[in-house]
């Protein structure tokens, strides 16, 4: 076989060298971002839902030199579903390249074991969940992580400055239990800090299988006397507020919160209206209710986010994110069309665009600023531990206003309190924000405080009752109460005219034999000095 000659091998050589600069150029300069998100459109925060959000981030990084370091971002959507899969995919896309970074998981079992793997291998992860309060301590496991949402322990923070701005004592937290716990986890992380500030908490929790026992959450409500705090599914929601408002317990008696942080349906969003013949009760019932939700800015930018988000939405056929949900509900989800009540006159062009859109799109945002920074320092792309150094403890613009990401790497939260304003109309307003930088809590100017005042059962004015407010079952002394004391007092004047009686009838009977054991006496008497007198005459 002949030989060719050197010179030919160099020849090709020459040709293929720079091909393969120029890939291993182009691989230099390209930074891989990895979403691990579900992609079944059941999820609020679907690859489908979530991709328009990083595609407009894109945009902004590559217009913006302060955001632009001359890489190319190269985006691979990995389906996570909320289990091991997320795990699975992770691993298998890392035998290939191992990623620059990493977007979601959110599910917290999903993302648990992603972030450990995320941060051994010394690679930034970003989420907009993974809110639970275990992904708090850092140090451990979770070393990479950085959360671009609220933590259900900065929402914890907003009940624990609620309750000391009005002077509350207890709280009654209620919540439903499914398969992902996403109720668990928000009632968990205000629970922790309403307990650490020294309230006396209880909870109760009901399971989304099997009926809801309406009369077992009541009596547990009127035996808590607490502030109550719920987080389950808005037609159990509705539910109970309307058996409270039977009840009666709607007047003042109780002052019930509403977990909603996604704009979802799975979460009570506060909604009243369903088109059926209890909504006039259940707007009365709902008077009674605030909801705690994250505040909202007004930017004209986020206008045009969530209006290119919807457009795109609408494009690829996925319906709004309120028909979605986080979690399944009761029945399958009971899908409530009124849901949109709430947020009209809020920010009802923007409604479709949860906290987890909002939160990867700032997660992309917040990457991008941190390799830029580092870059300029002399780094790497591949400096992970650096580029997380950079994203912790700091403050930059997102897309419906300023961020803030505190010295653990979790995003401090702003939270508003929306109530009804309006009874007869039935419309919500906010009442209340909590800002979570300086942690302050502020009541709207013009509302009335009355709405945070608790008014008990034991209250004075209970005590001393009101002419002008019906009679209430709840108030006071109940039905059993009554009862006994009545047939406690019946069984007492029964005894004490039994005593009387037997007492009279024991001193005639005494009289009697007495009477009898005095003539007795007598004749005994008489019959003995007759005796005698008979003795003497016949001496």
């Amino acid at each position: 076989m002949p030989r060719l000659p050197l010179c030919c091998y160099m020849h090709v050589w020459l040709l293929v060298l720079p091909a393969k600069i120029c890939a291993l150029s182009n691989e230099a300069s390209d930074i891989d971002v990895l979403v691990l998100l579900p992609q079944e459109n059941s999820y609020i925060f679907s690859i489908p839902r979530v991709r328009p959000a990083i595609d407009y981030a894109l945009k902004s990084i590559n217009s913006n030199e302060s955001l632009n370091s001359g890489f190319n971002f190269k985006v691979h959507y990995n389906n996570s579903n909320c289990g091991n899969e997320a795990l699975f995919s992770f691993v298998e896309r890392s035998f290939l390249k191992k990623p620059d970074v990493v977007l979601g998981p959110v599910c917290e079992y999903a993302a648990a074991q992603v972030v450990r793997m995320a941060s051994y291998w010394n690679i930034p992860i970003l989420s907009a969940g993974a809110l639970a309060s275990g992904f708090g301590t850092k140090k451990a496991e979770y070393t990479h992580l950085t959360r671009v949402s609220p933590a259900y322990s900065k929402m914890g923070e907003a009940f624990g400055a609620m309750f000391k701005h009005f002077s509350w004592k207890k709280a009654l937290l209620i919540y439903q239990e499914d398969k992902e716990r996403n109720c668990f986890f928000s009632i968990e992380g205000v629970y922790a800090v309403l307990e650490a500030e020294g309230y006396h908490t209880t909870t109760l929790t009901f399971d989304l299988r099997h009926p809801l026992e309406i009369e077992e959450i009541i009596k547990s409500i009127q035996e808590s006397e607490g502030i109550v705090v719920m987080c389950a599914a808005s037609n159990d929601i509705r539910d109970i507020m309307l058996a409270a408002h039977h009840r009666r317990m709607t007047n003042g008696d109780y002052i019930f919160f509403n977990i909603e942080l996604f704009n979802s349906t799975s979460y009570g969003n506060g909604s009243w209206k369903r088109g059926d013949k209890y909504d006039t009760e259940a707007k009365q019932a709902y008077a009674a209710l605030k909801t705690v939700t994250l505040l909202r800015s007004v930017k004209p930018e986020f206008e045009r986010f969530s209006m290119e988000v919807n457009r795109s939405l609408q494009k690829q056929g996925v319906s709004g994110a309120d028909d979605s949900v986080h979690m399944k509900s009761r029945q399958e989800q009971i899908i409530s069309t009124s849901h949109r009540n709430l947020r009209q006159g809020l920010h009802h062009r923007h409604f479709q665009v949860n906290m987890f859109v909002e939160g990867f799109h700032d997660a992309l945002l917040l990457y991008a600023l941190a390799l830029h920074e580092v870059l300029k320092n002399g780094y790497s792309k591949k400096d992970g531990d650096k580029i997380v150094q950079h994203m912790w403890n700091r403050t930059f613009e997102g897309i419906a206003g300023q961020v803030s990401i505190d010295e653990n790497g979790d995003r401090d939260g702003d939270f508003s309190v929306i109530a009804i304003t309006d009874p007869e109309a039935g419309t919500h307003e906010v009442v209340a924000n909590y800002y979570g930088k300086n942690q302050s809590f502020e009541v709207q100017p013009n509302v009335k405080i009355d709405m945070f005042i608790q008014r008990l059962p034991h209250d004075e004015n209970r005590v001393h009752g009101n002419r002008d407010t019906p009679p209430c079952k709840s108030c006071g002394l109940g039905e059993s109460a009554v009862t006994g004391i009545v047939v406690g007092a019946l069984l007492g004047t029964a005894l004490l005219l039994a005593f009387y009686f037997f007492r009279k009838n024991y001193r005639i009977t005494i009289e009697r034999r007495i009477q009898r054991e005095e003539c007795d006496i007598g004749k005994h008497r008489q019959l003995r000095e007759d005796s005698i007198r008979s003795n003497f005459s016949a001496a």
